[in-house]
């Protein structure tokens, strides 16, 4: 399955697309395998996060994921191939989320080669706007990777214009200015964000940043498809079942599209 039809079915049932975010190897290797078939029969796409020493757009709880995912042996290579194993659990489109640093450590064409050998449909690039390095864009796209960037509510109109531009699986639109993280309702301006994207570009557009509940999955129901993330990890550290989690947010998603 690839992400448009991953859309197309979620559109088809009458709702957005879920799109569950994992770190790798949080709480632990098997731990984050054990977290992923949980929350698979759920997902319509799945993002993985690569741990990162210096995560600028993630906030306190999915920054605690990854400086444990990396004190306890986590890297690039070990990334590579959780995804290699969650590959063999599923066909729905994997996601990586990655800073720019360990792309460029590796080098671009071999990060790039390897992890669509082992099984990725796309990365999610939040600190790269994609005018600034097309070379690296374009790399990404010929290897056969969908790359996504980000908009927040301070995108201008010529910001939306050039990220969509260069977008090619889904667009990333943040849901406040600042970091990830849960919260009790989304800004009231998310709605309107998400059709000024909508009206540059026919991809789909995904909001981010802070849907944690049967609440503000109503409220970010107005777009094609949206992330759970740290209310997720913070049910994994607490060792609270995810599927009950996705449950509820599964119904706000459910009950704005039908009212």
């Amino acid at each position: 399955m690839d992400t448009q039809e991953a859309f197309l079915k979620a559109k088809a049932e009458g709702r957005p697309a879920l799109i569950p975010y994992l770190t790798a190897g949080f709480p632990s290797r098997e731990g984050f395998l054990e977290a992923a078939r949980a929350v698979l029969p759920w997902a319509d796409l799945l993002e993985i996060g690569l741990p990162y020493s210096d995560p600028l757009g993630d906030g306190p709880v999915i920054q605690r994921a990854s400086e444990v995912a990396l004190r306890k042996g986590m890297s690039v290579q070990g990334t590579l191939e959780l995804v290699r194993e969650v590959r063999a659990l599923t066909d729905k489109p994997l996601y990586l989320m990655t800073y720019l640093n360990p792309i460029l450590a590796w080098g671009p064409e071999r990060f790039f080669g390897l992890f669509k050998d082992a099984g990725l449909e796309g990365l999610i690039l939040p600190d790269l706007p994609p005018d600034e390095d097309l070379e690296l864009v374009r790399k990404a796209q010929e290897i056969g990777l969908k790359t996504v960037f980000l908009l927040a509510p301070t995108s201008t109109e010529k910001r939306i214009e050039t990220v969509v531009r260069y977008a090619t699986g889904f667009v990333y639109a943040v849901s406040v200015t600042g970091v990830t993280g849960m919260r009790d309702q989304l800004p009231e301006e998310v709605g309107e964000m998400v059709l000024r994207i909508k009206a540059k570009t026919p991809l789909p557009v995904v909001v981010g940043f802070g849907v944690s509940s049967r609440d503000t999955a109503r409220q970010a129901a107005v777009a094609d498809g949206v992330v759970v993330g740290s209310a997720l990890i913070k049910a994994l550290e607490e060792g609270k079942p995810l599927e009950a989690l996705l449950e509820e947010v599964l119904k706000g998603l459910k009950e704005a599209s039908f009212a």
